[in-house]
């Protein structure tokens, strides 16, 4: 197991339909991860997601993307023309689709395999709706290359945009302390990682999906990403309703006390 250790960064948001911009950090964080094969190849194979770390935390129960929906995604004709498509590593399990379909992008982020990711063309736009298998209080992105941007937004059940839309730049991003050579390139390059918060998304509870999109300007430049979730820690109804139940009780108890008493 290779691990890295990350240094602070700084991150710019766009936030709410106004236009108006806000402030807020960012978190680095550590991936510790398994590859099945060894230099020179070990960049070409699968590389398994084993856990996170961050603020003195570790995580392991991740919430992996369940659905994808499609939304925009530029026409592939050949070469490096269109926009998001499935890629994976040389040597790894995985798919390679061009003519992205909302499976097959399912297929590339809907794992623990970090050489499983969604490639982005230098000048095509992409935008997708993804959610999660549990409730979501952290996101933890991949970027190869360590070149590009994406904008992202928290989504409902139902796709609904909700909190502030944020921009992330990958080139202000840690080294991941793993390389990615996949299918769509002729070598090897650097993977980045960054952490987003509720906080920095301008929400508070936890959230089911996202929406990720770039746009055909260089400054998007064809981010190529995957994405995980940390489980959030969410009462289920049964709990919720057996506390109340027993708070309920408490309460007849008290009442019932007192009753006696006078």
């Amino acid at each position: 197991m290779r691990t890295k250790f990350s240094l602070s960064i700084c991150l710019g948001i766009i936030a709410g339909s106004m236009g108006m911009a806000a402030s807020a950090q960012a978190f680095s964080f550590t991936t510790n991860f398994t590859e099945d094969l060894i230099d020179p190849d070990a960049a070409k194979g699968n590389i398994w997601l084993n856990s996170v770390e961050f603020g003195g935390t570790t995580v392991s129960n991740f919430s992996f993307v369940d659905r994808v929906n499609i939304i925009e995604n530029d026409l592939w004709i050949r070469g490096n023309s269109g926009a998001a498509s499935a890629d994976r590593g040389d040597l790894a399990v995985g798919l390679v689709q061009e003519l992205l379909t909302d499976a097959g992008a399912l297929t590339a982020l809907g794992n623990n395999n970090l050489n499983n990711i969604i490639d982005g063309e230098d000048r095509g736009a992409f935008e997708m709706n993804v959610w999660f298998d549990k409730a979501v209080d952290n996101l933890f992105f991949w970027e190869r290359g360590l070149n590009s941007a994406m904008t992202i937004q928290a989504i409902d059940k139902s796709g609904n945009m909700i909190g502030n839309l944020l921009t992330i730049d990958s080139r202000t991003w840690d080294y991941a302390e793993f390389d990615l050579n996949t299918m769509e390139i002729g070598g090897t390059q650097r993977v980045g990682s960054l952490g987003v918060s509720l906080a920095d998304l301008g929400l508070s509870s936890a959230i089911a999906g996202i929406q990720v999109s770039a746009d055909r300007t260089s400054f998007f430049n064809g981010p190529d990403w995957k994405v995980v979730g940390s489980a959030a820690s969410v009462p289920e109804p049964g709990t919720v309703m057996g506390l109340g139940a027993i708070a309920s009780g408490m309460l007849v108890s008290s009442r019932r006390k007192k009753a006696q008493k006078g």
